[in-house]
């Protein structure tokens, strides 16, 4: 878990980590958030002279943001979480704001990072699968029941590989720096290699990693292209692990990309900016939202 001191302009004040406790089941996962609440207000009034004035979360897996619910996350093991009431009655009623984890990682792109000033921007984080945000005027849209974004099971490869949401061909099973770090693993024959080692190959010339990567590159076009194809952004941030490869992911995206649009607008193709600091970042500008009026520091929210 990561947690932060926000203040109204996005400035992070403090920050502070520490593990989910997931082995332990899903009960000490919510109350491991809790005390950490607990713990960084009263750091927020210790330092700051006073506590943070409202509270932001943000959790993986399915999210009903309106209900403050956090309804699924097969990782962590929880169902139906009333993760809104539970933080705010531990924080004595201070308003919280809950929200999907990449969607408030994009939300921090989107205002205070590599979207910064774009009024339509699509951010899409290539990690153990992949996700999106859809950014418009400043905010982020969850869809009508909490999907939008999805575009990780895209079907860019029909009648391909199997994937764990019951379609076939998805995108995050081609592209994602998971599917990267298998299809290199079982390429080079090394069960331990993962994404990183074949970006490191491909700058090496191997040429078994260069079939895996641009494989990978290909399919990514075809699933931003239906994306930039239904949504137009302006600007589009590529983070995650795979991101990390820098221009050796970035140049052949912008060309395979580039080759593909006909009468669309190409976007801006850009890196995200925030790393891991994104959904800490994220979280505190929902907070921030909540209160409606601007506030100058040392007020801070958490």
């Amino acid at each position: 878990m990561k947690a932060a001191l926000v203040g109204a302009g996005g400035e992070l004040l403090h920050q502070a980590r520490r593990a989910t406790g997931r082995e332990r089941g899903p009960e000490a996962v919510v109350a491991g958030i809790l005390d950490f609440a607990a713990e960084l207000r009263a750091v927020g009034a210790d330092r700051f002279g006073e506590p943070a004035r409202a509270a932001g979360v943000a959790v993986p897996g399915i999210v009903d943001e309106r209900a403050g619910t956090a309804v699924y996350a097969a990782n962590l093991g929880w169902r139906d979480v009333p993760l809104r009431a539970l933080l705010g009655e531990r924080l004595g009623g201070l308003p919280v704001a809950l929200g999907h984890d990449v969607r408030t990682g994009g939300l921090a792109e989107g205002r205070v990072g590599a979207g910064r000033g774009a009024d339509r921007f699509l951010f899409v984080p290539l990690g153990t699968g992949i996700a999106g945000a859809i950014g418009i005027d400043g905010r982020v849209e969850a869809g009508a029941h909490g999907f939008a974004g999805e575009i990780g099971h895209v079907v860019v490869r029909p009648q391909g590989l199997p994937c764990p949401c019951g379609q076939a061909g998805c995108l995050e099973r081609y592209a994602s720096a998971g599917a990267v770090g298998q299809a290199w693993a079982a390429a080079c024959g090394d069960l331990g290699a993962d994404a990183a080692d074949c970006a490191k190959a491909v700058v090496f010339g191997d040429e078994r990693a260069e079939r895996v990567w641009r494989d990978a590159v290909e399919a990514l076009a075809d699933g931003l292209v239906t994306a930039l194809t239904l949504l137009d952004p302006r600007t589009l941030i590529i983070g995650g692990g795979l991101a990390e490869a820098g221009e050796t992911l970035f140049t052949p995206l912008r060309d395979a990309v580039r080759r593909r649009v006909t009468f669309q607008k190409l976007p801006e193709i850009v890196p995200a900016a925030l790393g891991d600091t994104a959904g800490c970042l994220g979280a505190g500008l929902m907070a921030w939202d909540l209160l409606h009026t601007p506030t100058t520091p040392p007020e801070v929210t958490t």
